[in-house]
C-alpha cells in the first residue's frame, strides 16, 4: 500500500465529491493531547471516534510519531497528513471548498505525508511514511474511508490494491462528516 498518483487522484477525487458536504470542521471533541516518550521519541495517541479525532494538537513537534487508536466498534478509520505549500493562507475549511481541478493543482504530484489506518480492534498499519511527520509546516489532516464500508473488506482489497486506495462500495468519505482537521508541524 504505497502512495502513487492512484492514491493521490483517489484522495482528491473524494474531497471533490464531498465538498458541498464539509460544513464542519477541525472536530476535536476537546480530547487532550497525550504525548508520551517512548525509547527517546515523542508518541502523540490520535483517537479516531466516528467522525473526529481526539487528542490531535493544534501544533506538534516534528518527528513526534503518531499512534492511531479507533474507538469504533464499526468503522474502520485512517488518519491522512497532506502537507499544505507553504505559502497556503487559506483555513482547511476554504480549500475543502476549493473546485477539484483547483485542489488536485495545490497538492501536485506529491504523496502524503503520512497514511495510517486502524481497524475496530485492530493493529495500526502504517500504509505510507513511518509513523511520524517530520517536515515542518502546516498538513491537512483527514479520514477519506467510505462511510459504513466493511473493515477487513476494505483492508483485504488495499492489500491487493498495490496502487492506491481499493475501491471497496460504501457512502461518503469520513471527513464528509467533519472528520478533517489542520495541524502545524514545528
Amino acid at each position: 500500500m504505497r502512495a502513487t498518483r492512484p492514491r493521490r487522484a483517489a484522495l482528491l477525487a473524494g474531497l471533490a465529491l464531498t465538498l458541498g458536504l464539509a460544513a464542519c470542521g477541525d472536530d476535536d471533541e476537546g480530547g487532550a493531547a497525550t504525548t508520551t516518550t517512548v525509547a527517546g521519541t515523542s508518541v502523540l495517541e490520535v483517537t479516531a471516534a466516528d467522525f473526529h479525532f481526539d487528542g490531535l494538537p493544534d501544533e506538534l513537534a516534528a518527528g513526534t510519531r503518531i499512534e492511531l487508536v479507533n474507538t469504533s466498534t464499526t468503522e474502520l478509520h485512517e488518519l491522512v497528513a497532506v502537507k499544505l505549500p507553504e505559502d497556503e493562507e487559506r483555513s482547511v475549511e476554504e480549500l475543502l471548498a476549493l473546485p477539484p481541478a483547483e485542489l488536485e493543482a495545490m497538492f501536485g504530484q506529491a504523496p502524503p505525508a503520512l497514511v495510517l489506518l486502524r481497524a475496530p480492534g485492530g493493529e495500526q498499519v502504517v500504509a505510507v511514511g513511518d509513523g511520524a511527520l517530520h517536515e515542518p509546516g502546516r498538513y491537512l489532516v483527514l479520514c477519506a474511508i467510505p462511510t459504513g464500508v466493511d473493515p477487513a473488506e476494505y483492508l483485504a482489497a488495499a492489500a491487493q490494491s498495490g496502487d492506491g486506495p481499493p475501491q471497496v462500495p460504501g457512502g461518503p468519505p469520513h471527513f464528509a462528516h467533519g472528520m478533517y482537521a489542520e495541524i502545524v508541524v514545528r
